[in-house]
């Protein structure tokens, strides 16, 4: 791995960690300002949704243009965001910060085109490993920083507040757009053609995204496991609150323990992994134990017995995700690494905005035992997903030479 790859892993693990800040506070935020469950579930819906149209445009044009100064423009929407949101009055303001965040926030697929760029096929899906752990990373000190800003913030205007957690994260997302600015190069060494006119701008590759040869396939499978990785999320943490009657101090934990076991596997199980295994292979894996582990959760209202479940999914969901950026970047042309990686980043977007709002309606706060219902149709959904991957296998599947 070179230089610039080393660069861009550590702008995707401080721009992870301005996001993991918020994973354990944005439901007890909208809780703040007296939303209800399904109310706070379009909270999520908004951002995922705003994120699902504007990413396909930020990756065609980082095709154009380059991918440093289509980094800056998304890192500098999550740090006004962020600020914004961290100082909101009302529930209106939340709701448009978290719109602004995500009509900006193609940050991702660009930093993974930039992986594509300064990689080779046969050390791509270790690279695209190596990010994830970035991310997984950033469950790691996220949570806790997320936890210590609740902390700090008693003694400030900001009283007990979960605000404090945006105001970190815009200030860390900062960071990342100073290292951009002042240390990473242009890696985008052939650009593809300007768009002819302003209208250009490669939504229509929302749809014929899903035409092209083997990448479709893989858009659809990416959307799915998004959809029912989203069902479970939103639903984990009232679980965790309401049904096992945990606090927020524990949920930070919670999402400390995923992110240290993300990272182990992502990076000395992902490299194990694909010396015996292709990269298809890995993620039957890990969509395997996902699927077990969101049907497996409810059965026992049991914190110990959660955990131990908890620690088996952690350890082989952290291999999806990686697999199908990797299997993308492989199928992908050289000129439209980043306009197929953004259109990824889109359909995990909009299933982000879906899967919330599914499980909101699922859900019913006067009876707890309800939040279990979203990991049961999770898991099994999940399950469904397996299946669809290992009958069109053959469709997108690469055989890595080691």
């Amino acid at each position: 791995m070179n230089r610039n790859f080393w660069i861009i892993a550590l702008i995707s693990f401080i721009n992870a960690l301005s996001f993991t800040i918020l994973i354990p506070v944005l439901y007890q935020y909208g809780r703040q300002f007296q939303l209800n469950d399904f109310q706070t579930s379009l909270l999520f819906a908004i951002y995922a949704i705003s994120q699902f149209f504007a990413t396909p445009i930020i990756g065609k044009l980082s095709d154009c243009f380059g991918r440093k100064p289509l980094l800056i423009l998304s890192l500098a929407g999550t740090v006004v965001a962020n600020l914004m949101a961290g100082t909101a009055a009302s529930a209106a303001v939340l709701f448009f910060a978290r719109f602004l965040d995500g009509i900006t926030g193609g940050n991702a697929s660009v930093a993974q085109a930039v992986i594509s760029d300064v990689t080779t096929p046969e050390t791509r899906a270790k690279a695209f490993g190596i990010n994830g752990a970035a991310f997984g990373m950033g469950f790691i000190l996220g949570p806790a920083i997320s936890l210590l800003a609740q902390k700090a913030a008693l003694n400030t205007p900001l009283g007990k507040s979960f605000g404090a957690s945006f105001l970190v994260s815009g200030a860390i997302a900062a960071i990342a757009l100073f290292l951009t600015i002042f240390f990473l190069p242009e890696t985008l060494k052939t650009k593809a053609e300007k768009a002819q006119n302003i209208f250009d701008l490669g939504l229509e590759k929302l749809v014929t995204g899903l035409l092209m040869p083997k990448i479709g396939i893989l858009l659809i499978i990416n959307f799915l496991t998004g959809l029912t990785f989203n069902i479970f999320t939103f639903a984990f943490q009232p679980y965790f609150l309401k049904v096992l009657n945990q606090n927020s101090d524990g949920l930070a934990l919670m999402f400390l323990l995923f992110g240290v076991l993300a990272v182990i596997m992502q990076t000395a199980g992902i490299s194990q992994m694909t010396k015996h295994l292709q990269l298809a292979q890995i993620l039957f894996l890990g969509l395997l134990i996902r699927s077990l582990s969101f049907v497996l959760m409810p059965i026992w209202k049991d914190i110990y017995y959660f955990i131990a479940v908890c620690v088996l999914f952690s350890l082989l969901n952290s291999v999806v995700q990686p697999m199908i950026s990797a299997l993308l970047s492989l199928n992908a042309r050289p000129e439209e690494q980043g306009t197929v990686l953004g259109i990824n980043a889109s359909y995990l977007s909009i299933s982000n905005g879906f899967g919330p709002v599914i499980a909101g309606l699922l859900v019913n706060q006067e009876h707890p035992e309800s939040y279990g219902y979203p990991l049961y149709l999770a898991g099994i959904c999940t399950f469904l997903v397996l299946g669809l991957a290992f009958v069109k296998r053959k469709d997108y599947a690469v055989k890595v030479v080691r």
